[in-house]
């Protein structure tokens, strides 16, 4: 608390390169800051857990792949998985996959011209343990956000990851755009 009769001090916003905070964008530049840190947390993390779970090695994207790979049980294309992902770079999936088929993790099935990946026995158990891991260690802090029975509206989270979903489109459209000019 400041001392009776003295000004609180002026917010200052927080962020990772000042020369874009300005007044009117202030807070983008805030959100922007926060979400490099936020996703470069997350790739740290999966990359970790599923070194505990048993397989290291694999970048924050090959974690990612497999995860996708490994989704309803059932056999994805390159392109399926570059278009779940966001990914426009299909060369940065398709040697994730390479990898991780030499890994025994996924095998790959030509049908035609296309190859569909699907995750093996190993694949699906490492995956299995990942949640295990997953479960353990983020479980009750995500609990106190965002889920029933703790004073919190279940849809916290899904709200979040709503809005998420729309600030991607906005910035690939942004993307889209930029490209142009």
């Amino acid at each position: 608390m400041p001392p009776a009769g003295s000004k609180p001090a002026a917010r200052r916003p927080i962020v990772s390169s000042a020369h874009l905070a300005s007044e009117r964008l202030e807070g983008l530049s805030e959100f922007e800051f926060a979400l490099m840190m936020t996703a470069n947390a997350f790739n740290r993390w999966i990359m970790h857990c599923m070194t505990a779970a048993g397989q290291g090695d694999l970048a924050a994207l090959d974690v990612m792949v497999l995860h996708g790979v490994n989704h309803r049980d059932r056999p994805k294309r390159l392109a399926d998985l570059c278009l779940v992902l966001n990914v426009e770079d299909t060369h940065t999936v398709n040697y994730g996959l390479k990898k991780m088929v030499r890994l025994g993790l996924i095998a790959g099935a030509r049908r035609g011209k296309e190859i569909f990946y699907a995750t093996t026995p190993k694949g699906r158990t490492l995956c299995l343990e990942y949640r295990k891991i997953r479960e353990q260690l983020l479980g009750e802090a995500f609990s106190l956000i965002g889920q029933p029975g703790l004073g919190k509206p279940q849809g916290d989270l899904s709200r979040v990851a709503e809005l998420m979903r729309a600030l991607s489109g906005t910035y690939d459209q942004a993307a889209r755009s930029a490209a142009s000019l």
